[in-house]
């Protein structure tokens, strides 16, 4: 069933775009309209900024408890909206069902109902010396979203920001904007107070731009790709607005010559494949000793053969499509390229899977006998596209590690913990998985060099929102 919204969400209503441009949501599996969102332009998101700039007195004035009720009220909601939530993410991203349920939704649930508890770890004033120090929200938050986690990466920036006591205007991906409108429809049935949370949909030249422009806008949160982010920051600057962005990633999982290799391999390919490899922080380098690189190779074969690919609300699937065709020929571009470049290809390919001739499927694929100098060794793919390096000893891993443009994510495997723990220290890399260590998501998550700088959950991306104030006292006599 098609969704029509033909509103956005501006000051506690549904008002009409001035705009009269929509935008088709396609369903990246049948390849079929599934839903309209207005194309909002420049003049809304202005309605939008000011409203949330009206709302900031009074909500940067209501008590921090309190706000963090209204993010324990909504993580409710999204609990009992779970199942049309993971449903609609599905249909819109591709998502196989089980892991939008337990990922997509769960994540972003899981975000809000901390808030309570980081709430009462802040500290909003303190003395240091004669200076009496303030913690104070930074004001207007603008959020630019990507499809790929359409609530999580959009959660991660407005729970904090709410619960700091920031107002929001979210501009999500013109690519899968629905849930977007159906957190507004969480944000409004909890009663959040009008002008607090706002929606525009619409392109990133004209809605996102000018959000990223505005001079009513505070502080700026953006994910997506490093190009855009370049872009958003230039804009920006010039009013000299604070901005946090969490960016691309070529993250490296380095298995060391003492690893349980078979156990290393098959959590590798599990983590370069979730999501169909739209993730951010997805381990798509897997670095070998180069002695036992024809296991490795044969465990990865092994391990991605097993993913299903298919319908995400059929039962078994384990790997959907990818959300566009521009981002199948991306890949399988990608992919071709690696391979006239001289990777060994271990499975997949750039044929589609068999019986999937409709919608945006992409083959598990493994390429082996990569050089840190191709292409497919530098730049973010963005699908299920694993490339594995083959090093001769330790410090040459740490190097091909690094040698990346990128630091987001990365993984280090061996028998001595310790001794991984020391490899991981010498990443330049936000968050290092230590033998297959799981998804923290109170831990701070964001990356170094062009993967972005501020971080975003847990009491780090709590903090990011909030500004410093000092009140010098006058020292008694």
């Amino acid at each position: 069933m098609e969704q029509i919204r033909d509103s956005l969400y501006i000051n506690g209503a549904w008002v009409k775009s001035t705009g009269n441009e929509s935008i088709a949501v396609l369903n990246p599996t049948t390849e079929e309209v599934i839903g309209q969102v207005p194309g909002g332009t420049s003049d809304d998101i202005d309605r939008a900024v000011k409203a949330a700039s009206a709302a900031f007195p009074a909500w940067s004035e209501t008590p921090i408890s309190e706000r963090a009720d209204y993010c324990r009220r909504i993580a409710d909601e999204i609990a009992a909206r779970q199942d049309e939530l993971a449903t609609l993410i599905a249909r819109e991203v591709g998502t196989p069902l089980r892991i939008a349920r337990n990922v997509q939704v769960g994540l972003p649930r899981t975000t809000f109902a901390a808030m309570p508890e980081l709430a009462k770890s802040v500290t909003l004033e303190e003395h240091v010396g004669n200076s009496l120090v303030i913690r104070v929200p930074v004001g207007v938050v603008g959020c630019i979203t990507p499809w790929n986690y359409p609530l999580h990466q959009a959660v991660a920036k407005i729970a904090p920001a709410l619960t700091a006591g920031c107002t929001v205007v979210i501009k999500p991906s013109e690519v899968a904007p629905l849930t977007a409108f159906a957190l507004a429809d969480i944000m409004h049935s909890v009663g959040l107070p009008a002008g607090v949370f706002n929606v525009v949909s619409g392109y990133g030249p004209t809605a996102g731009e000018a959000l990223a422009a505005h001079s009513q806008v505070d502080l700026l949160s953006f994910t997506g790709s490093v190009r855009a982010g370049k872009r958003v920051s230039e804009l920006a600057a010039q009013t000299v607005k604070r901005v946090t962005l969490e960016l691309g990633g070529k993250s490296p999982d380095i298995i060391l010559d003492d690893a349980d290799l078979r156990r290393a391999v098959g959590d590798g390919v599990n983590k370069c494949f979730l999501n169909s490899g739209q993730t951010c922080s997805a381990l798509t380098r897997l670095l070998v000793p180069r002695a036992r690189l024809a296991e490795a190779e044969a465990t990865a074969k092994e391990s991605a053969e097993r993913f299903t690919v298919g319908d995400p609300l059929a039962q078994g699937t384990k790997l959907g499509p990818l959300v566009s065709q521009t981002q199948r020929d991306r890949v399988r571009a990608y992919i071709a390229s690696g391979i006239a470049g001289g990777a060994k290809l271990l499975t997949g390919g750039i044929e589609p899977p068999d019986g999937l001739e409709t919608g945006y499927f992409v083959r598990p694929t493994g390429v082996s006998e990569v050089r840190g100098d191709m292409t497919i060794a530098q730049e973010e793919i963005f699908g299920p596209v694993l490339v594995l390096m083959p090093y001769d000893h330790e410090a040459e891993a740490i190097r091909l590690a690094n040698d990346t443009v990128y630091g987001l994510a990365g993984g280090v495997w061996s028998d001595d913990q310790e001794h991984a723990i020391r490899v991981a220290k010498q990443l330049r890399i936000g968050q290092v998985e230590i033998n297959g260590g799981p998804f923290n998501p109170l831990a701070p998550f964001g990356g170094f060099k062009q993967s972005g700088h501020g971080r975003e959950l847990g009491a780090a991306g709590l903090a990011e929102f909030f500004e410093l104030q000092s009140l010098q006292l006058p020292v008694e006599q």
